[in-house]
């Protein structure tokens, strides 16, 4: 059985997060991937920790899997030869240099598409190719910030927050997978390549979606809301007698049978939360009447009220809660590898359920340089 992408070889000259996800989730479509690192190892989450095992870092770990990993030296001459030869047999480039470097190297787009005119070369970088800011250095925090994300996450008390992960690495990692993919898919009709310029801003930007929308629409700038949300209600966390859980009410139907359940049947009739832009304008007068009514019993029992009539519900889980969650052993997300250096190692496994060509774990995220025997021999063996 093979892989959606067994038939695709990348070139990964990609390092951190972005990227490297990207081509995580190529590869568990069964993508060939390449990952080229300098001598030694030049992908920074090798060394980001802890923790580690075996000196192995978790971090690096989580973005890293059915990879093959080769070490060049871009410095030189002889190790530009060996990435063109490379390209020659490759359906994708995909890097996150500063804008400019590639083509300091010599790597750049046109470069290798004279090599191979059906080379897919998809580009990373903070702020994108083009623009006032091309030249900047971006970091997925310092895009939170700039990207309103960090202006509607917190509350009013907290001040900004950033996500609790680097979201518009993973953002930004997605969308490249996306054009990649559209652009092979592009290829069987044209027989043509081309190149992909993907933004860490831009991406970011895009995942404002209703927050941004209201913003174009009515000129308002949004303020954070915490853990409420800007267009439904009741759509948050409530606190109960011994924890604390959400609720995400979407319609007035759920709505009515919310109130039944709180034993509020009153609240749905009320002229001020009969719709939902009615609760939306009057939510601080509602929120506090459903969670006075919340704190009277424990998380356990509204889980079970809500879920017998289909209200949207769910506690708030910790890891270790979530690695014990039976719902995500039945759905294998979560796996382990054996790893030569650090040994058995703990995995999220991926959300990828294909029917036909399923996802594959066929190779551990690799040390710096493991196959370059093997690949280098095929090289040297072709010339």
């Amino acid at each position: 059985m093979t892989g959606a992408l067994s038939h695709i070889r990348i070139l990964d000259l990609s390092r951190v997060l972005a990227g490297p996800y990207c081509t995580m989730v190529l590869g568990d479509l069964g993508a060939e991937v390449l990952k080229v690192e300098a001598p030694g190892g030049s992908d920074e989450t090798r060394k980001w920790g802890p923790p580690f095992q075996q000196d192995v870092s978790a971090y690096y770990l989580c973005a890293n899997r059915n990879k093959k990993s080769i070490t060049i030296d871009l410095k030189t001459d002889e190790g530009i030869e060996v990435i063109k030869e490379l390209v020659e047999e490759s359906d994708v480039v995909i890097h996150n240099f500063k804008t400019g470097t590639m083509e300091r190297f010599g790597l750049d787009y046109e470069t290798l598409a004279e090599i191979n005119p059906k080379l897919v070369y998809c580009s990373i970088t903070g702020f994108g190719e083009t623009g006032p800011y091309k030249d900047m250095p971006g970091y997925d925090f310092i895009i939170q910030a700039m990207s309103g994300l960090m202006s509607i996450t917190g509350d009013e008390s907290s001040g900004p927050q950033k996500f609790g992960v680097a979201i518009t690495d993973i953002l930004t990692g997605m969308y490249a997978c996306i054009g990649i993919q559209g652009a092979l898919l592009e290829r069987y009709h044209s027989g043509k390549g081309q190149k992909i310029d993907i933004s860490l801003y831009d991406s970011a930007v895009s995942a404002l979606v209703n927050i941004g929308s209201n913003y174009l629409m009515s000129g308002k700038i949004p303020t954070a809301l915490g853990n409420h949300h800007a267009n439904i209600v009741p759509y948050q966390t409530f606190q109960t007698m011994d924890g604390e859980m959400v609720i995400a009410v979407g319609n007035d139907n759920q709505f009515k049978t919310l109130c039944t359940i709180l034993d509020k049947p009153k609240y749905s009739e009320d002229d001020r939360f009969k719709t939902n832009p009615d609760r939306v304008a009057n939510r601080e007068v509602l929120v506090p009447l459903l969670q006075e009514v919340f704190l009277t019993k424990p998380t356990s029992y509204w889980q079970e009220k809500c879920k017998e009539k289909n209200i949207p519900c769910g506690p708030i889980q910790n890891l270790e809660e979530v690695t014990h969650d039976p719902q995500l052993h039945a759905r294998h997300m979560f796996m382990d590898m054996e790893h030569p250096t650090a040994g058995k190692i703990k995995m999220i496994g991926s959300p990828l359920k294909l029917s036909r060509t399923p996802v594959t774990m066929r190779h551990h995220p690799p040390d710096a340089g493991e196959h370059n025997h093997d690949i280098f021999t095929k090289l040297r063996n072709k010339n």
